[in-house]
């Protein structure tokens, strides 16, 4: 029979451990202990404190920073995980010197320190700077949408929150008038009874919630020349409802600017609105504020720094706004490529996009008929349909190009009844709801137009030069999110409110510029 060493489970044994030791040169927790300790100014979080006198000793701001750099840095988002892994994790105990904070002191800190958290940010960019890792040759700016902690069914307008609300009152009724034909049995089901009280608790809980937010709140108006009310959330009502690639959802969009000498993150912001072109402004003013506060530059576009972004900043207002201060950006229209003589093929190499889904929209996969088709007289601005009936003029708008397009609609009645809607509408069953509305279409008034600020754009883009320089966007800003993504597993934000969510963004991108520093930086051992 072979020897083998002999073991014992059950027997005592003292380990003795040096907590900084764990913390070895070039690691990422080394690098987060470092700058805590010898680099970062902490004092921000003083004010927060009120306990000089009495009270009990609160737990060091730069133990619960580096649990939670460390711990978003493994994936780990749950305050309940990073409390655990405090417990049994050697280089979580060596970070917080064998202290465990409650899981609810770890979200507290996270949820009620976001200005903190953006100063912080603003003095590891500054680091990044002193250490060389900021070009400043290039900008590109992207948005990431993601779920927050709001569920997109509590979403709605005023007036379909208030329908909400009167249909919960009728399932309540129902279910009252229900319980009572139970309490009057001679043999009752207690079972049923429980689960219809049961009910009725639930549904007017749900109630109360909509009309304390319908007394408190007022409408959420979008923005533009004529905003027009959007959906309100009643959890959270700073989020917004997004279409993605995914499907719809309730959340943010985490806008980052990246700089493309080592993909530093010059800044973070989230947004509550699907739409991005409304985002541009705001993250270039915020740039150019923080690199004065910081000292890198006076004037940060001054020095001919490039800005890209993609199509969805694109639109007359922004191209007005990065001409008028000078910034040398290049910002794309979503019909570049098409102007583009490397893709003229692209359609018959590759087919046309979403065909599929453009097939499952309209019945038997037959094409929606084009507004081409329609009659149109610009002088008297009226639309005569294929079926040969004059629809209703909805008036004259500018298009995100600035460009004034009439806009038509099909009465309610007309596309009911009418013979050709399953080829003429979208969504034919649509007409046959109250709700629902007839055949929309628009026309370009005026083709003529002067020259505005995004043919300026068109030219700038579409130049040999432009075409190089932005096709180094996607190689820039792609990559940040794909770590921030894929690796830092950040999937949803967790908190509620824009400043809340904002505070949680710009720690996982914190994370990403001191992976940077620890990379290419120059921190000491």
């Amino acid at each position: 029979m072979p020897k083998y060493i002999p073991y014992n489970y059950d027997q005592h044994s003292m380990v003795v451990i040096n907590y900084l030791e764990q913390l070895q040169t070039g690691t990422f927790e080394h690098a987060i202990h470092h700058l805590i300790e010898n680099n970062l100014d902490l004092s921000i979080f003083f004010p927060n404190y009120k306990n000089d006198d009495g009270g009990r000793p609160a737990y060091d701001p730069a133990i619960l920073l580096k649990i939670i750099l460390f711990a978003y840095s493994k994936k780990i988002t749950s305050s309940r995980e990073i409390q655990w892994s405090c417990e049994t994790n050697i280089i979580f105990k060596a970070l917080s010197c064998d202290t465990v904070p409650h899981f609810t002191t770890i979200a507290s800190f996270v949820s009620k320190h976001s200005s903190e958290i953006e100063a912080l940010f603003e003095q590891i960019l500054l680091i990044c700077h002193e250490q060389g890792l900021l070009g400043n040759e290039l900008f590109a700016i992207d948005g990431c949408k993601m779920p927050s902690n709001a569920a997109k069914e509590h979403s709605g307008t005023f007036k379909e929150l208030d329908e909400k609300q009167h249909k919960l009152r009728r399932q309540i009724q129902y279910h009252l008038n229900e319980h009572q034909k139970l309490d009057k049995q001679e043999s009752k089901d207690e079972e049923r009874l429980k689960r219809t009280e049961q009910a009725i608790k639930t549904l007017d809980k749900a109630a109360k919630k909509i009309d304390r937010f319908l007394k408190m709140q007022s409408p959420r108006m979008g923005q533009g020349k004529r905003p027009k009310e959007v959906k309100s959330n009643i959890t959270d009502n700073e989020s917004g409802k997004m279409t993605t690639s995914k499907g719809t959802i309730q959340g943010y969009n985490g806008v980052a600017a990246v700089d493309k000498k080592h993909q530093i993150v010059v800044d973070a912001q989230a947004f509550g609105e699907g739409q991005e072109h409304h985002t541009l402004s705001p993250v270039l003013e915020s740039i150019d504020a923080k690199f004065k506060r910081l000292g890198i530059s006076d004037n940060i576009y001054s020095t001919g720094t490039i800005v890209t972004a993609d199509t969805g900043f694109a639109n007359e207002k922004n191209m007005k706004y990065m001409h008028e201060n000078n910034i040398n950006a290049y910002v794309p229209d979503n019909r570049f490529r098409s102007r583009d003589p490397k893709f003229a093929n692209q359609k018959i190499k590759y087919g046309k996009r979403h065909q599929y889904k453009k097939q499952k929209n309209s019945l038997h996969g037959k094409n929606v008929i084009p507004a081409s088709e329609f009659s149109f007289d610009p002088v008297n601005l009226i639309c005569i349909c294929p079926a040969g009936e004059t629809i209703s003029p909805r008036g004259v708008r500018e298009d995100m190009y600035g460009n004034p397009k009439a806009l038509f609609e099909g009465r309610l009645m007309q596309c009911r009844n009418c013979e050709i809607k399953y080829q003429c509408m979208k969504n034919p069953s649509s007409a046959d709801h109250r709700k629902g509305s007839g055949r929309q279409v628009s026309f370009i008034l005026d083709h003529k137009r002067k020259p505005n600020y995004t043919d300026w754009m068109k030219y700038r883009v579409d130049s040999d030069k432009g075409k190089l320089i932005y096709s180094h966007r996607m190689s820039v800003v792609e990559p940040v999110f794909g770590n921030i993504g894929t690796n830092k597993g950040l999937n949803r934000f967790s908190l509620r409110s824009k400043k809340k969510v904002q505070g949680q963004w710009q720690l996982f991108c914190m994370v990403h510029n001191i992976e940077k520093l620890v990379n290419y930086g120059r921190l000491a051992a």
